[in-house]
């Protein structure tokens, strides 16, 4: 065997390897995006094997599925980029491309043969829909650096589908048969760059795999699923580097926590699935009425605690004030008519040199006020010195 034929095998090797990795992948995280990166490496794998190793047909038309194959890998690693971030696939706009791309490449394959042709045809086609992610893409908040590597890798995708062939083809002029075109620079230079950029695609998106799960661990260790919002290990970190942010920036904050009234009563009286109602509805209520940047955990079995980035005392107070107001309306048919769930809010600001241990603290002295009150009301924080003079 040459060693031309071993090259030839290298796409199509790398598409099998991938295809197998993802697919393990995708046995122990069943997202739909990994499905699609398995999906789109088969293919590859597939077209490389018809296109360099598959026997010749009339007509050449074994470059008909080949060519398919690549503009379906194309499109199924586009869908799962898109995916991956929960945007809407354009699977219209990437069968109408395909589509046309395919109608010029039977025209350049049995209406006026052209290899050039054959070359643009679906090179550009798969640019466009490389070039589709770009634009999915481009509003997004790169939270994390995989982010913006997979933005780089569609946006160095499309480049090279597009500009590649044209550079190459008006450089290197046009193709009298396959022989001298299986021999060019130009398709050395295919198999090449198109290894690599599959290479660093599928690492990539395997990171990306790999942070996806990290964060989903996370998520499972950090939060509270009875009420949908943080556990007390999950707020306290999340909490205390908002709140370092913010005093940093010399941003107010607040900080408010909330105690549900005589909940051991209600589930004395009304059952333990009864208070877990309460409960998931507070953390429904909160997160439905709260700031986009607030903070939010459940602290304690019927305690919470909400930092508010950028409030001040009177904004506090009317979060808090809203909060007590409408628990009733947001437990809703979920609770018996006759109970009326009520719950009592402290709340203090942040200076600068406070820890959240200590801004709890108060909040927490807070709260005991309105307890000690008459429950169901907002209290907040103030110094032991202040009142003093007040009085």
């Amino acid at each position: 065997m040459s060693g031309q034929f071993f090259i030839q095998l290298l796409n199509p090797g790398i598409g099998l390897l991938f295809a197998v990795a993802f697919f393990l992948l995708w046995l122990n995280r069943r997202d739909r995006y990994v499905a699609y990166a398995v999906g789109a490496y088969t293919a590859s794998a597939i077209a490389f094997l018809i296109l360099d190793v598959g026997p010749a047909l009339p007509y050449e038309l074994h470059r008909i599925p080949a060519n398919i194959g690549f503009l379906a890998t194309g499109a199924l690693f586009a869908a799962a980029i898109i995916q991956r971030y929960g945007l809407p696939v354009p699977w219209r706009a990437m069968a109408v491309t395909s589509t046309i791309s395919m109608a010029f490449f039977l025209w350049f394959l049995l209406g006026q043969p052209s290899i050039g042709g054959r070359i643009l045809s679906i090179s550009i086609g798969a640019g466009i829909i490389a070039a589709m992610v770009v634009r999915a893409l481009w509003p997004l908040k790169k939270r994390y650096v995989i982010d913006r590597v997979l933005f780089w890798v569609a946006a160095l995708s499309a480049l090279n589908l597009i500009v590649r062939p044209i550079v190459l083809l008006s450089l290197g002029g046009g193709f009298d048969n396959y022989d001298g075109f299986q021999q060019s620079v130009y398709w050395t230079t295919v198999q090449f760059t198109q290894a690599m950029v599959s290479i660093l695609a599928a690492i990539s998106l395997m990171v990306a795999i790999a942070i996806d799960q990290i964060s989903e661990l996370r998520r499972q260790v950090d939060d509270d699923n009875l009420s949908g919002l943080l556990n007390r290990r999950g707020f306290e970190a999340k909490a205390g580097s908002a709140l370092r942010r913010c005093l940093d920036d010399d941003r107010p904050v607040a900080l408010v926590i909330a105690d549900l009234d005589h909940f051991k009563r209600v589930n004395d009286s009304y059952g333990h699935a009864v208070g877990d109602a309460i409960i998931a509805a507070f953390g429904a209520h909160v997160r439905a009425i709260g700031p986009a940047e607030m903070v939010a955990g459940r602290i304690g079995g019927e305690e919470f605690a909400l930092l508010v980035p950028g409030a001040g005392i009177d904004a506090a107070r009317r979060l808090g004030e809203a909060i007590r107001t409408g628990l009733h309306a947001a437990c809703g048919d979920r609770i018996p008519a006759a109970l009326v769930p009520t719950a009592s809010l402290g709340l203090t600001i942040g200076a600068p040199g406070t820890g959240l241990s200590a801004l709890m603290h108060e909040a927490d002295q807070a709260l005991y006020e309105a307890k000690r009150t008459g429950r169901d009301r907002v209290r907040a924080f103030t110094p032991k010195s202040v009142r003093l003079v007040a009085n």
